[in-house]
């Protein structure tokens, strides 16, 4: 394992600079890509492609399962794409400290991975992305084109720019835009040909656990931001306001669903089904000390919106989402 040391002693922020060299066998290799890519993340891609996708079926009783395979994938090499441009950004910036992070360690901060190597990653992502997007645009049209565009322009300021998204209080915002309202419509307009208000109200109810992860990570690494100029949402209002943030976000998607369901789409309830495991994880994050245990938290709200995302499913089948 590498040593560290700062590149230099009277620098205001971190930047870490390897003093050795590690040999990488090829497993070590893997496994250092996979955690750049960061796996637990991955969830809140999958999710609003298949409550699109299910929502799509049961209105027009079809789906093209190259279509969907096509979406699925480009949604996560998005994703990863995103992760791994925020990896490279954050160390160049001077952002990730390896001495301080609570986070789970950084495969470019450490020098495991090399900066360009990285690069090259996220630009072949990106690059995948946009190719997989231009089948999917002719087949859904300027509307798919304009919101594959979008995405990746989005992804790629996350990190990047003047001005990043995930510098700023805005990043939850964000995720609920990028991986709610749009991931959800945008496959049940590749579906079905056009989008649909019921297809909106799951992408806005499935973007707010998704942004729940990410107020999980900028919560437990606020100081760490702090330090390095970033003024994520828990930076700029503090932890008070932030523990009601995450609160909010785990539970309003759960307020609405007995009203949605009274109008007579009972398929609304079966979400319900996580409630208990969504007010577990507001009461750890209410009660557990800022630390290394918030890196299991942010992997369960992950895998909760995921399950939360699955259940929307079976209730689009077994119940029906509209009155």
């Amino acid at each position: 394992m590498p040593s560290w040391r700062s590149a230099s002693p009277t620098s205001t922020s971190f930047r870490a600079v390897p003093e050795d060299v590690v040999t990488n066998t090829p497993q070590r290799l893997w496994q250092h890509w996979l955690g750049a890519s960061r796996p637990r993340t991955l969830w809140v891609a999958v999710v609003p492609v298949l409550v699109g996708t299910a929502l799509a079926d049961a209105d027009t009783g079809r789906i093209s399962w190259a279509v969907f395979a096509v979406t699925l994938l480009a949604a996560l090499l998005i994703q990863v794409g995103t992760n791994l441009h925020n990896d490279v950004a954050d160390f160049e910036r001077g952002a990730d400290d390896p001495v301080t992070r609570l986070g789970p360690r950084r495969a470019t901060a450490e020098g495991w991975l090399s900066p360009a190597a990285v690069k090259r990653a996220a630009v072949l992502a990106f690059s995948a992305a946009g190719l997989l997007g231009l089948w999917l645009a002719w087949i859904g049209g300027w509307p798919i084109l304009a919101i594959g565009i979008a995405s990746i322009i989005c992804a790629w300021g996350y990190s990047g720019g003047v001005r990043p998204i995930a510098y700023s209080a805005l990043g939850e915002v964000f995720v609920w835009i990028f991986f709610g309202l749009v991931a959800v419509a945008g496959s049940y307009y590749l579906q079905a040909g056009r989008f649909d208000a019921v297809a909106l109200l799951a992408g806005g109810l499935l973007g707010m656990p998704a942004a729940a992860v990410l107020a999980v990570n900028n919560y437990r690494d606020s100081e760490n931001d702090a330090r390095a100029g970033r003024r994520t949402f828990a930076v700029v209002f503090g932890p008070g306001v932030s523990r009601v943030e995450y609160g909010l976000l785990m539970l309003l998607p759960f307020t609405v669903l007995p009203l949605l369901a009274l109008d007579g789409g009972r398929g609304w309830l079966w979400p319900l089904l996580t409630l208990p495991w969504a007010m577990l994880l507001v009461r750890r994050f209410l009660l557990e000390p800022v630390g290394p245990a918030f890196n299991k938290l942010l992997g369960d709200t992950a895998r909760l919106q995921f399950v939360y995302g699955l259940l929307m499913c079976v209730g689009v089948y077994l119940g029906g989402l509209r009155g």
